[in-house]
């Protein structure tokens, strides 16, 4: 099958989901189950995934499930895919202890921390078992790595079951990052309609659009991308950097959450979006292409002319190897902040403002 004929037959399944999906709102009797975890109506349950070892070591993934008095949808909340990413891991426990089912319709299923070695062992980008990236591999594998494990248990226990989903990231522990939540395009006009709601809502003024990937069910790599290729509104959002565990930045993701949960009509109130978006498009990163020490010459959020020096790759000694340098004018969603850089591992990423 030709690449252009799978992309149309994903787009296809994604319209027969989505309706499935809008045909399918969750009643308000029963229990709702993730794994082992159950929770009926009006009922907070927390509990884990278990990960067995299979050739590496397994792992245990902490879940809660706030079930609501009243129907409504399922939206799912996935932290700590990226173990040096603490905000949303934060938030997410704050929500815990402070959504009360009695005020809330529909479910709530928390993943409180998606890579537990990662998170444990406080690694970057990969996890310290495997050295795979979580976010590269989904759906996942019963039978592969314990990154491969995960995600296939994600993907079968919580994303399957879920009628939105937010993926909760910050600026990994090397990232200086300006706050932004990727809005992925699909080009099925209701899925694409569904997910902008949840982008707005979500509060943020930097929005990139993200157009660059459309992926089938059984090879969807990321979070986002395995709900959307399952006809799941999706977004990705970035609220920290650098492994800051830093109020602002956890209100930031709490803020944006409940929000989110007006829009979906989870909790009472008025939802109360962001009117002074910047939209961004046509985003790049811009990787290293050897081993060095960068020292950055921007800041996350500066506006960067094409050509404008991001920063300088130099040697333990010092000496100059090569200037890294804007292939476009636009805005610094996040720039590397800490020296050493390994060959492939990203320095920066430069959005392109969007035309009105």
């Amino acid at each position: 099958m030709g690449f252009h004929t799978q992309v149309l037959l994903s787009l296809f399944l994604l319209a027969q989901s989505v309706q499935a999906v809008a045909a399918d709102p969750v009643t308000a009797s029963g229990t709702f189950s993730v794994g082992t975890i159950q929770a009926g109506m009006g009922e907070a349950v927390s509990g884990y995934l278990e990960i067995t070892a299979a050739g590496d070591a397994g792992t245990r993934i902490p879940v809660s499930i706030i079930r609501g008095v009243k129907p409504g949808p399922v939206l799912a909340l996935i932290a700590g895919t990226h173990g040096y990413e603490y905000a949303g891991v934060t938030a997410l426990q704050e929500l815990r202890q402070s959504i009360k089912p009695a005020e809330l319709a529909g479910t709530l299923v928390l993943v409180h921390i998606a890579n537990p070695p990662s998170f444990y062992g406080r690694t970057i980008y990969t996890g310290p078992v495997d050295g795979k990236n979580l976010n590269r591999m989904y759906p996942g594998k019963a039978d592969g790595s314990v990154s491969a494990r995960i995600a296939d248990s994600i993907t079968r226990n919580v994303i399957v079951q879920a009628n939105y989903l937010i993926d909760l990231h910050a600026g990994d522990g090397n990232e200086a990052l300006r706050p932004y939540v990727y809005m992925p395009v699909t080009g099925n006009a209701e899925l694409d309609a569904a997910s902008r709601g949840l982008a707005v809502a979500f509060g943020l003024d930097h929005i990139v659009i993200d157009e660059g990937r459309v992926l089938p069910p059984e090879a969807s790599l990321y979070t986002d991308q395995t709900a959307l290729s399952r006809g799941i509104p999706a977004i990705t959002t970035e609220t920290g950097q650098l492994g800051s565990n830093d109020a602002y930045w956890v209100g930031m993701a709490v803020h944006g959450i409940e929000n989110v949960m007006r829009h979906l009509h989870m909790l009472e109130g008025e939802e109360k979006p962001n009117e002074a978006v910047v939209w961004l498009t046509g985003y790049e990163v811009i990787r290293s292409p050897e081993q060095g020490i960068f020292r950055a010459a921007v800041r996350d959020g500066y506006a960067i002319a094409e050509n404008g020096l991001l920063g300088v790759l130099v040697d333990p000694f010092g000496e100059l190897i090569m200037e890294l340098r804007a292939p476009f004018a636009g805005v610094v969603n996040y720039v590397v902040a800490t020296p050493p850089v390994s060959a492939g591992e990203p320095v920066a990423m430069i959005s392109r403002i969007k035309p009105d």
